[in-house]
């Protein structure tokens, strides 16, 4: 795999601080702006590039910027979700916003908690951020034209769990939230789209016009994980089939089950070899 163009300019210490920033943010419309505002602050060249400057985590927050609300219990605790109610189509669009509103934390955890990567990564996953802020932000809208809002459901935290176990090593991070936790998100999004177009309403067909927009940019952010864990193998001489069934174990991840949206997981840069790897697992 080729590195990025550009290797001579280290992080910004200013963009990082900022993403810790927003990452703390606990109130979900002020997360959103922040990130927002960190994203066109880049865009529009107002954040310098300084030599790379360590933060130091709060280990005595491990779920930094967390809302009160929603109620976080264990996946096998959240209540089944029924598309053909409206108390359960609220329901299942509030899980898909939990997940848009996790992923701004996972891409701004990656942009402030590893400084030794080219700039190119950071703009990368402030990008991914600013996209899952914008698909949070569908998703609400929808969710408040029903009557509901973010926070009246209960839901899970297995995708901030794995950002923290593996909060220490960034091929880690880059193998097992992007590449695996979010990718299973291309999995299941066209079967829960098929399940929307048999509800037929007008809601249900607009959440469908959601997922459209969501699964086209989730390509592209599972994309960019697969483009930096491939460049950390190579810098590193490690092959990346094997590593990755290794942070696997390590690490505890969920074992992927099939149906798997293939033509989105190549699209997103999963080659044959590992696309084979996941039917036999």
């Amino acid at each position: 795999m080729q590195a990025p163009a550009d290797l001579s300019q280290p992080p910004s210490a200013s963009l990082r601080a900022g993403a810790l920033q927003a990452l703390c943010t606990s109130e979900p419309g002020q997360k959103v702006a922040a990130t927002h505002a960190l994203f066109e602050a880049l865009q529009a060249g107002r954040t310098l590039l300084d030599p790379a400057e360590h933060l130091t985590p709060d280990t005595t927050r491990s779920l930094p910027g967390r809302p009160a609300r929603p109620v976080l219990i264990a996946p096998v605790d959240v209540p089944q979700r029924s598309a053909f109610t409206p108390e359960g189509f609220a329901m299942l669009l509030h899980a898909v916003a939990h997940i848009e509103f996790n992923a701004i934390d996972l891409a701004l955890d990656a942009v402030w908690r590893f400084p030794d990567m080219p700039a190119e990564y950071y703009t990368d996953w402030l990008r991914v951020a600013h996209e899952e802020a914008i698909h949070f932000g569908l998703l609400r809208a929808h969710l408040r034209s029903q009557g509901h809002d973010y926070g009246d459901f209960a839901a899970h935290n297995s995708l901030w769990e794995m950002c923290v176990r593996t909060q220490h090593d960034v091929t880690a991070r880059m193998a097992l939230v992007p590449r695996t936790m979010e990718a299973r998100g291309l999995d299941a999004t066209p079967p829960m789209q098929a399940r929307l177009r048999k509800v037929g309403t007008p809601a249900a067909l607009r959440a469908v016009e959601i997922l459209d927009v969501i699964l086209r940019d989730e390509i592209g952010h599972v994309a960019v994980g697969n483009r930096w864990y491939g460049w950390l193998c190579e810098r590193q001489g490690i092959e990346p089939l094997a590593h990755y069934r290794r942070l696997a174990r390590e690490h505890s991840a969920p074992r992927l089950k099939p149906p798997f949206n293939e033509p989105a997981r190549r699209a997103a840069g999963f080659s044959d070899a590992e696309l084979t790897a996941m039917h036999q697992a």
